[in-house]
């Protein structure tokens, strides 16, 4: 997730509001890991449930569930002349997201195991504790 979140950085995962609401796009999340459930992932969700995510020519596009209204992601959180790679066009069904890691080169993500169930979501990452010099609440 560089250059948001380092290796080696303690998070404090907010576990309870996915309770009383549905994750949100923009949001970072962690979760368990799709083909490995013992491991877990950190990524930000990009597409929510009923939408239509296609990455094409380096940039995202959302779709509705019409197939309406489509618009490229305006994704401030990573640098501007990062392309995202790859020739994906995913409909996600009730309960899928698609995420993507901030490091989008060295990333696995949906791209490379598609879209991620909501039953695997653990939580948003709300807090960094440490190091103490990035430490803060995280807001996208």
């Amino acid at each position: 997730m560089i250059p948001t979140f380092e290796n080696q950085e303690y998070l404090i995962v907010d576990e309870l509001s996915y309770f009383l609401r549905e994750p949100k796009r923009g949001e970072v999340i962690v979760f368990r890991y799709p083909l490995d459930s013992r491991q877990f992932f950190i990524k930000r969700i990009v597409g929510l449930p009923g939408e239509t995510v296609e990455i094409e020519d380096g940039k995202v596009k959302i779709s509705a569930e019409d197939g309406k209204d489509g618009r490229v992601l305006d994704e401030p959180y990573i640098p501007k002349d990062l392309r995202t790679d790859g020739n994906v066009k995913v409909a996600l069904g009730a309960e899928a997201y698609f995420v993507l890691g901030d490091n989008r080169m060295q990333s696995s993500d949906s791209r490379m195991w598609g879209a991620l169930p909501r039953s695997l979501i653990t939580g948003r990452a709300l807090l960094r504790a440490w190091p103490i010099s990035r430490a803060g609440l995280l807001t996208q």
